[in-house]
């Protein structure tokens, strides 16, 4: 019976067009063809809509996806004691693919990578000399979208009969990762019947629809290096950064920012008239578009084009292995602003000046500290008034930190406690904010080695001699070990010392590239130390102490002026016989790296606070 009914059914399939039997291996190509085409199709379909609607957002977080889990598995399986010799190449390969990677999703990312770099002391070597080369640098976009984005914000073009501007340069004068810069000319009124040159800055569409995703990738990216790669503590710093980016990718805010600083800057008899913030147009500013005055001067990255400026002769750099780089792509080592026919008075040394009493303002007096004093973004210019005095004009503010009144306090403490070697007063300081190895603390703050305790030289011989003798896999354990040791706390640490340090970083590289004309720790000191005779709220008695101490501070001081004055002397000595000789930040610079790994086993390079 079941043999009729299978040979029945066997008859009906063959009936309606069915086979038993295997298809041709023809058909089985085509089939898996087929499906492969659809795929194809798919993904490119995919492709072309990320990219088309939603700015490669999707696509550059596959990108990024991929690359972290290529860094995790490397360092998993080749991070290991048998391979300790072949440690600095594994570095190398995760630098390189950090670096394509932030290079090639650009936009945000540049600025992530800038923001990672802050800590970048923190990480091997390659990867610190990697992030220092993370250039602010894009291609602009065309002007077809810089149009849209105008009748989105304004409802009309930039320029013609009914423009925004009467002129409009269709060209970009500079372009970054998340805007670009035109020069245009405002329509002529009562008050201005020429007509005022100003420059608009210009956010680049994609920017907003990439700025959650990216923000997202960073968070990821962080996590991972944090729990499976590096086993540091680097996840803390996620959201106080993110949310300083996003703020920077508001244009009202940065308005805001301008007109604040302007406001500090004036109320400071030191430096008004000496600094100067361009005059933001409110009317011309909405969240994407910033209409702010045009400004000629000489960029302070165009280091040729300030030693003319300010009548000085340079010295060659070629020879010294301690310049700290800055990061300077090669479109801001050159300005477009004509020289005065004579120099400005003051030289080099005045510009140093102006600029480290100004950043130690920021961080000591007012609390409003502007976190991105990267050479291209400071203008020497005439001043309008006094034509032969130099005058610094600050650009680019929509990165700024607050700081309470509280933490100026403890800041301008801890500086004071540094510079006076009270050990008692740095200890307290880094305890309350969850931070260990106060030596380690202290040489990072100052940019140079500290001693707060006398170490036993014979002991200390020893434990180098030790170090020397480790493997490479030994050392990057002693150096984990270290970091974790100094960040003992990361949730009561201060998050503002992640761009305060890299600020003064910065102004540190800025002094060494015109051969440190300015004995920038000693400024500092000063202004840390004067803050506290000004902070508010303080007792009769508490007040005449600090003055008091501030006194004996300018007393100790004279010591440190005694070293960089003999190091400016040996400076112009060999400079006359036409040699390089190492300037004041040079010596810092050249002893901290020996410090930082001869005690700790952290082996920087000199981008490693750029980012």
């Amino acid at each position: 019976m079941n043999t009729g009914r299978a040979s029945r059914l066997r008859r009906l399939a063959t009936h309606r067009g069915y086979s038993s039997s295997p298809l041709p291996r023809s058909s089985r190509l085509a089939k898996y063809g087929r499906r492969t085409g659809y795929l194809v199709l798919g993904i490119g379909g995919f492709y072309v809509l990320d990219r088309s609607f939603n700015a490669s957002a999707i696509s550059r977080n596959f990108r990024t996806l991929y690359t972290c889990a290529m860094i995790t598995l490397d360092y998993k399986l080749n991070f290991t004691e048998e391979k300790s010799d072949l440690i600095p190449e594994l570095h190398q390969r995760v630098a390189d693919r950090m670096y394509n990677l932030f290079t090639s999703n650009g936009g945000l990312y540049i600025k992530i990578g800038q923001a990672i770099g802050a800590n970048a002391a923190l990480l091997p070597k390659a990867m610190q000399q990697k992030f220092a080369k993370l250039f602010d640098d894009a291609p602009q976009i065309p002007y077809s979208e810089v149009l849209s984005v105008f009748k989105s914000e304004f409802g009309r073009s930039p320029s013609g009969p009914n423009g925004v501007f009467q002129i409009f340069d269709e060209n970009a004068i500079a372009s970054a990762s998340i805007a670009q810069v035109h020069k245009a000319k405002l329509w002529p009124s009562p008050h201005d019947p020429e007509g005022q040159w100003v420059a608009v800055k210009i956010q680049k569409p994609a920017v907003a629809k990439q700025t959650e995703w990216d923000l997202g990738a960073y968070r990821m990216v962080l996590w991972m290096f944090e729990k499976w790669a590096f086993d540091l503590p680097v996840y803390f710093v996620v959201d106080f950064v993110s949310d300083h980016l996003r703020q920077e990718l508001d244009f009202i805010n940065e308005a805001n920012n301008a007109k604040k600083m302007t406001e500090f800057v004036a109320a400071e008899p030191l430096l008004s008239g000496r600094v100067h913030i361009p005059k933001v147009y409110d009317e011309l500013t909405t969240k994407k578009i910033m209409t702010a005055e045009w400004i000629d001067g000489v960029r302070l990255s165009d280091r040729d084009g300030v030693f003319k400026l300010m009548g000085e002769q340079q010295g060659s750099q070629s020879s010294n292995p301690y310049t700290i780089s800055l990061g300077i792509s090669p479109s801001e080592m050159q300005s477009n602003s004509s020289l005065p026919t004579k120099p400005l008075r003051g030289g080099v040394k005045a510009i140093m000046q102006t600029m480290v009493e100004l950043f130690s303002a920021q961080m000591f007096s007012w609390g409003w500290v502007h976190c991105d004093p990267h050479p291209g973004n400071i203008l020497i210019r005439p001043h309008p008034s006094k034509p032969d005095t130099p005058q610094l004009v600050l650009l680019d503010h929509g990165l700024y930190v607050r700081v309470n009144d509280q933490f100026r306090s403890e800041w301008s403490t801890l500086w004071k406690s540094l510079l006076t070697s009270d050990y008692d007063g740095v200890a307290q300081v880094a305890r309350g904010w969850g931070v260990g190895l106060p030596d380690f603390f202290a040489s990072a703050t100052l940019m140079k080695p500290i001693r707060l305790k006398k170490q036993d030289t014979a002991k200390h011989r020893a434990e180098m001699e030790e170090y020397a003798r480790m493997s490479q896999y030994e050392q990057s354990v002693r150096m984990k070990a270290k970091l974790k040791e100094f960040l003992t706390d990361t949730d009561r640490m201060p998050k503002a010392l992640i761009f305060l340090m890299r600020n003064m970083r910065i102004v540190q590289g800025n002094n060494q590239s015109l051969g440190a004309p300015v004995n920038r720790i000693k400024i500092t000191g000063y202004w840390a130390s004067k803050a506290l005779t000004r902070a508010p709220n303080l007792t009769l008695r508490r007040r005449l102490r600090e003055y008091w101490g501030y006194a004996v501070f300018r007393g100790v001081m004279l010591s440190l002026d005694v070293a960089f004055w003999v190091t400016r002397f040996r400076q112009w000595f060999w400079l006359k016989l036409g040699r390089y000789s190492w300037n004041f930040e040079d010596e810092f610079e050249r002893s901290m790296q020996a410090f930082a790994q001869g005690n700790f086993g952290v082996e920087y390079s000199n981008g490693a606070f750029n980012g």
